[in-house]
């Protein structure tokens, strides 16, 4: 034995039972503090060892799990003292916003705060007011402060978008891309939105540029339980995953674990309470909800016991783990209370339904989303348990299946007054995002305050989703997610000029052009109070009648904006504080001066437009218009046309010489025609339904006629030959389409088809081409010199859709080829139209700006038939964000005169009266059109209040 270790000495029995004992006690203590501590933290019962034969790792466990099941969801008491973002990038520099006005969102949604300042440092808002230059957080560092003077300019928080697919359901739309549906079954709350998300989509930018800073993620509609959505910020990340965009997740997204000591996080579940889910019945998708909750409830009540039990010391034998599902887990939080429910919902029998639900297993519902009749029932909506649900709604889409049939415009003001929270929402991209303020701004056209419509898409869904505590005002403490617009926010074509997410400027070089007074405070919207009773009256499906009369005198006329050749001007009757007349008799303007009439004879009905116009009418162009009744019906439609290129032709309709005429299958009467009457319109233009290259022969009619044999209802029963040359899996290749075309304008063709396709190559009748890409345009400009070169002989060509006609704006023109651009607003849904023009503030010039300017002749289009009656904004919109490049005159052409001269048709001199301003703004309502071809003025019902 070495000298070192010589000391040592074997140690005793004696000693070691010592000294077990002494660690025993030392464990015995240690246990006790623990128990101690756990005991004054939770409220939970000290668990003696000698009762259990649990190991003290696993009974911290137990306590940690039993502690979480109380915890109750929303920030901790101490969020709003932070001084820094969970957010925050190091180096993003300070910013002062001099000069503002500010809405805030307090003061139940209506405090304004003129000529002051916000301070943005470290990802939050650390100074509201004029004293922000001297806060004590940039004191020391004034170098790294970044001052922007706003000269008074509207600053709003970032939009709030409550009901969104962005990311998982991406644009341009790829196979394998889209990620927000299931079809494994008609309940699976495990499944998460999350891990769908695509950052590559290209919406992000898009909707930023619109304002939107933060949006909730939900799955699609296939299932009853379709999963968990979450929220994310939209500005990109240096990270670029999912995960890095997410805001206040759960705190383990693997279950629900929670950090010890804090009040959990709102989640958020999305269900489906409508009929044909998952091919069931009603009674399926009611049933799959009782048993799903029905499980969920016993998962809840095991829980529950086991920790009852745990905290009255009754484990003594015990061996099992907590009571818990990672598959359910999802649903037990929702009978907690710790979970947002978002249900997508139609009709009274759903809302009906799931309140029912909701009070069976008591938990509370959040929102009910599209809830198109939830207007009919508010006393329904209060009986949800705990407290009414908000409602998520679109402002004017509507009708595009029974379901949403009733749904009316006027729902966000009726679900207002009767004291309900009402957010609008894009269900991106049903809607582009980018346009939510859009929603909001014709929710407050339709009725809803200028206050509830500005929080319905930042106040409201913040609210709505436990987020107010950082989202939706400008106050100290709250993310540094702000808005700066060039307008009202409730003004026509507002746009942001710069948007800060997280204190981070996402604008990088701006592209806007300065804005009259005029539009730097709200609209002076009609009064719709009538309508909107009438609706409830009439179970939301109000007659959309009108009165025709022979002559009438409008008064107090500002505007009269006439046809003159081949182009519209104003001529003015406005003259200081005097305001002219207009008389027309038989549905022709005869006077239109400072007086017509000192005095009014018997039979002449005066109607006063108070500063309103006389405008021309307008001219819907799109798909099915006239040719559907409820899109996903297929009973209400006209139906699709046989395609030659994929389907046998019989014999009976012409072989493969057959031509279709939409004049065969068009419907008047239909509710979304009515209200695009309502709304300006007044006449339409649309080929057969198709969804192949053959399309068929447009018809141009009248939307108010109530039959074809009514005079003047059908304008032109063959108007012009369209094609659609588009990329699709479905569908023979572009080069094959190409050649079908050809030897179509070569006179290959027999039948009804040759006749028209011999027609258009010697120039007599109009080709409206649906196309997109910029290679197929280019391709066809190739045809058309082709065709030319061997006839001496113009063609007309129109190409319609046009996503990225932009790109050749100078062939075009030199080739005298017209554009409809269809949407007016083009947005990248697919492959083939994602080189868009924006347009500000991503880009100094839009799409019909630029065409405009090489002098191509451009008209706007309707996607779908419920938004015909919002063409008068679309084309106020492209004048108001040209800045002043288009004219108002211009504005009108785009969608009546250049739309007619890109189909082949004539003028029509149609006219449409306005009380309050011009059918372009937003101040103003549809009174009376003037109908010279049918030689009658229909005044509006319900609309006319003289």
């Amino acid at each position: 034995m070495s000298s070192k270790h010589a000391w040592k000495s074997p140690p005793s029995k004696a000693g070691e039972k010592f000294l077990g004992i002494r660690v025993l006690a030392l464990l015995a203590l240690a246990f006790w503090a623990v128990s101690y501590i756990l005991w004054n933290n939770h409220n939970l019962p000290v668990v003696s060892l000698r009762q259990t034969t649990l190991s003290p790792y696993l009974v911290e466990e137990l306590r940690q799990k039993c502690s979480a099941i109380r915890m109750e969801a929303g920030p901790p008491e101490s969020f709003n003292k932070r001084s820094e973002s969970d957010r925050y990038v190091p180096g993003t520099p300070a910013v002062l916003l001099r000069n503002a006005t500010l809405w805030t969102g307090g003061g139940d949604d209506q405090e304004i705060l003129y000529q002051t300042d916000l301070l943005l440092d470290r990802g939050i808002i650390v100074s509201v007011g004029n004293d922000s230059y001297n806060h004590p957080s940039i004191r020391k560092g004034r170098q790294r402060l970044q001052v922007l003077d706003l000269d008074g300019a509207w600053v709003t928080p970032g939009i709030v978008d409550m009901h969104s697919h962005i990311g998982d359901d991406p644009s341009p739309s790829l196979r394998g891309a889209e990620d927000e549906n299931s079809v494994k079954g008609p309940i699976l709350p495990w499944l998460r939105s999350l891990d769908g998300l695509n950052t590559h989509d290209d919406s992000f930018e898009l909707s930023i540029s619109g304002g939107v800073t933060t949006s909730l993620v939900l799955p699609g509609s296939a299932n009853a339980i379709g999963g968990q959505g979450f929220v994310i910020k939209l500005r990109s990340t240096a990270e670029k995953t999912p995960s890095s965009k997410l805001l206040e997740p759960p705190f383990s997204l693997n279950g629900s674990v929670y950090q010890d000591g804090e009040r959990t996080r709102w989640r958020h579940i999305k269900c489906i309470s409508a009929g044909r889910v998952y091919g069931g019945s009603r009674m399926d998708t009611y049933w799959a909800f009782r048993e799903a909750y029905d499980k969920a409830t016993q998962v809840k009540k095991e829980q529950d016991e086991f920790c009852a039990m745990f905290e009255s010391n009754q484990l003594h034998g015990l061996t099992s783990r907590f009571p818990e599902s990672l598959q359910w887990e999802s649903l037990v939080d929702v009978l907690r209370g710790r979970v947002k429910v978002h249900t997508h919902c139609y009709e009274a029998v759903d809302l009906d339904a799931l309140i029912r639900i909701s009070n069976e297993f008591k938990f509370p519902l959040a929102a009910f989303h599209h809830a198109h009749e939830a207007y009919l029932v508010p006393d329904l909506l209060k009986k949800a348990w705990g407290q009414p649900p908000a409602l998520a709604l679109f402002a004017t889409n509507s009708r595009y299946k029974r379901e949403a049939y009733r749904g009316s415009e006027f729902a966000a003001k009726i679900l207002s007054e009767n004291g309900l929270k009402v957010t609008m929402k894009s269900d991106h991209p049903v809607l582009d995002s980018r346009y939510l303020l859009y929603e909001a701004q014709q929710a407050h056209y339709y009725g809803l305050k200028d206050h509830l419509a500005i929080a319905s898409v930042i106040t409201t869904p913040a609210q709505v989703l436990g987020l107010d505590h950082r989202l939706g005002y400008l106050r100290t403490g709250y993310d540094a997610d702000v808005v700066v617009w060039d307008s009202h926010p409730l003004a026509l074509g507002a746009t942001p000029r710069q948007v800060f997410i997280d204190g981070i400027a996402q604008l990088k070089n701006q592209a806007l052009s300065s804005k009259p007074p005029s539009f730097q405070k709200p609209p002076r919207v009609p009064n719709f109070d009538k309508e909107a009773q009438e609706t409830i009256e009439y179970d939301g499906l109000p007659p959309l009648k009108y009165r025709k009369i022979d002559s009438v005198l409008f008064t107090n006329v500002a505007h009269v904006f006439a046809f003159s050749g081949k182009t519209i001007v104003d001529r003015l009757l406005e003259y200081g504080s005097t305001l002219g007349q207009v008389l027309v008799t038989n549905g022709s303007i005869t006077c239109a001066q400072t007086v017509c009439m000192t005095g009014v004879p018997i039979g002449i009905e005066v109607v006063d437009l108070e500063g309103g116009s006389i405008n021309p009418g307008l001219l819907a162009y799109g798909p099915d218009i006239g040719l559907e009744e409820i899109s996903a019906e297929s009973s209400t439609n006209d139906g699709v046309v046989l395609d030659p290129l994929k389907d046998r032709i019989p014999s009976i309709l012409g072989g493969e010489g057959s031509l279709i005429r939409a004049a065969d299958g068009i419907q008047f009467g239909g509710r979304d025609l009515l209200l695009a009457s309502r709304a300006g319109v007044t006449r339409a233009v649309t080929a057969p339904s198709h969804s192949g290259f053959w399309g068929g022969l447009s018809v141009y009619f009248s939307v108010s006629a109530v039959h074809r044999l009514e005079a003047g209802a059908i304008i032109q029963d063959a108007a012009a030959v369209h094609v659609a040359i588009r990329h699709g899996a479905r569908k023979p290749s572009v080069s094959t389409q190409v050649t079908a075309l050809r030897n179509l304008l070569l006179g290959h063709a027999d039948g009804l088809a040759g006749e028209y396709f011999k027609r258009v190559a010697l120039g007599k009748v109009t080709l409206v081409v649906e196309v997109h890409d910029l290679n197929i345009i280019g391709t066809l400009l190739t045809l058309k010199a082709e065709i030319e070169e061997q006839t001496q002989i113009k063609i007309k060509m129109t190409i319609s859709g046009a996503s990225e006609a932009h790109l050749l704006a100078e062939e075009l023109s030199r080739a005298e080829v017209s554009v409809i651009l269809n949407p007016s607003r083009p947005f990248p849904t697919i492959w083939e139209k994602r080189q868009i023009l924006p347009g500000p503030p991503l880009t100094h010039q839009s799409a019909i700006l630029k065409l405009l300017e090489h002098n191509v002749t451009v008209g706007i289009g309707v996607e779908e038939l419920w938004s015909a009656r919002n063409i008068r904004f679309d084309a106020g919109w492209a004048a108001i964000e040209a800045g002043g490049k288009i004219s108002k005159e211009q504005a009108f052409s785009i969608a009546s005169l250049n739309l007619e001269k890109a189909l082949g048709m004539s003028p029509v001199a149609d006219f449409v009266a306005t009380r309050g301003g011009d059918l372009l703004e937003m101040n103003s309502k549809v009174v009376a059109s003037i109908l010279q071809r049918r030689s009658t003025v229909e005044l509006h019902f319900a609309t006319d209040e003289s």
